[in-house]
């Protein structure tokens, strides 16, 4: 009876010890894990998938030919249309010389529709030419949809002309900018701000002012 007591005994010790023993053994186990174990960690690895943009710039040509058509304030003669054409070469990236040739017809002045008569009655072709330099100033991209992506820049001109008015020539300065954007490596699209100044006397002396705004298309080769 009584070695059955110990017997009893010893097993109830034996089993304790093991327990404590696993018990002692699963902190080991959490702390490695926490510390060095990267087994149970899921790392994300993001795809990001590349897209490829159709990016349009200038090509190793350096002539620009092109028209335009616009509207044309000449100053005390209303608001009236104008075609012309331009022809530009570039001589670095960023520096250009162009060449500017426009037309139009000035309208009546408001004093010749209400007192009923004509200032100018057979000199209202209004021609204008003159040679500018260029600079680009802004160059930027402009993208439609996802993939395609357009070359544009922001320019400043300024220059010296002749304005054939009113009977006479008239020493032009001019000076203006504009926007560019590039479809191809051929083919853009001109948005263009030019000012005329010059010393006109038809009622008397004045410095006439006359803002052009136009847009047209131009031809690298």
């Amino acid at each position: 009876m009584e070695n059955r007591i110990q017997r009893l005994f010893l097993s109830a010790a034996l089993s304790l010890a093991v327990i404590g023993q696993v018990s002692a053994a699963e902190p080991e186990e959490q702390e490695e894990d926490s510390t060095g174990s990267l087994s149970n960690i899921r790392v994300f690895d993001p795809q990001v998938e590349r897209r490829e943009v159709d990016r349009d710039s200038i090509d190793y040509e350096n002539w620009e030919i092109g028209a335009y058509i616009g509207v044309i304030s000449i100053e005390d003669f209303g608001t009236n249309e104008v075609t012309g054409a331009t022809l530009s070469y570039h001589v670095t990236e960023d520096l250009f010389i162009t060449a500017n040739y426009s037309e139009s017809e000035a309208d009546l002045t408001s004093a010749e529709v209400l007192a009923g008569i004509s200032i100018l009655p057979d000199e209202r072709s209004y021609t204008h030419y003159d040679v500018s330099l260029g600079f680009n100033i802004l160059p930027g991209e402009g993208f439609l949809g996802r993939d395609i992506a357009f070359t544009s820049n922001f320019y400043l001109l300024a220059g010296l002309g002749s304005t054939d008015f009113a009977g006479d020539n008239h020493a032009t300065a001019v000076i203006g900018g504009g926007y560019q954007v590039l479809f191809n490596d051929w083919l853009a699209l001109n948005l263009t701000l030019r000012d005329y100044v010059y010393k006109i006397e038809i009622v008397g002396s004045k410095t006439a002012s006359d803002l052009e705004f136009s847009t047209g298309f131009t031809i690298f080769f």
